[in-house]
């Protein structure tokens, strides 16, 4: 793991980050790793240690996040994704679904997993939604990575004992 008994204070810049996205909707999605970078780049993070691996979909994300999880390379694991209604199937089932398999790889790896995959009530592919989730995503970014600077730093002082 990038958390070593050895360090004596917590080391922003050496920590590598796994950032996952959906490749739905990624226009939209990765307007979150634009606001994710910025705002971890401005707690002290290195951005060019943050990885970044595209997933098919939303539902890709735990198995991903998983092994990532347990190769050890990294202190914490972003997701970013959009899961909407196609109409086709309950839209929110697939959220769920998404939301608990991070939850258990967390718990299972000890490595904290943030998310950033959002289900809008109402989605539509017409600009106004467009233009409004693509500014929302840059803000959502922000704020996951404020949730990963802080779970990173509780899960080290954690292992320090």
């Amino acid at each position: 793991m990038n958390q070593s008994k050895t360090m004596t204070q917590f080391d922003p810049a050496q920590q590598r980050i796994a950032f996952i996205h959906a490749s739905w909707h990624a226009e939209i999605v990765l307007r979150c790793l634009d606001g994710f970078r910025e705002e971890i780049s401005q707690r002290g993070y290195d951005a060019d240690k943050i990885d970044v691996i595209a997933v098919p979909g939303a539902y890709e994300i735990p198995l991903q996040a998983k092994l990532l999880a347990k190769s050890g390379r990294y202190a914490a694991i972003a997701c970013s994704g959009l899961v909407v209604d196609g109409g086709i199937y309950r839209h929110d089932f697939v959220a769920n679904a998404v939301i608990s398999g991070m939850m258990q790889v967390q718990l299972e790896t000890e490595i904290p997993v943030l998310t950033a995959v959002l289900t809008p009530h109402h989605f539509h592919e017409h600009s106004e939604h467009q233009n409004y989730y693509r500014t929302h995503f840059v803000t959502k970014g922000r704020e996951l990575a404020c949730a990963a600077d802080a779970a990173m730093q509780l899960s080290w002082q954690a292992r320090q004992g």
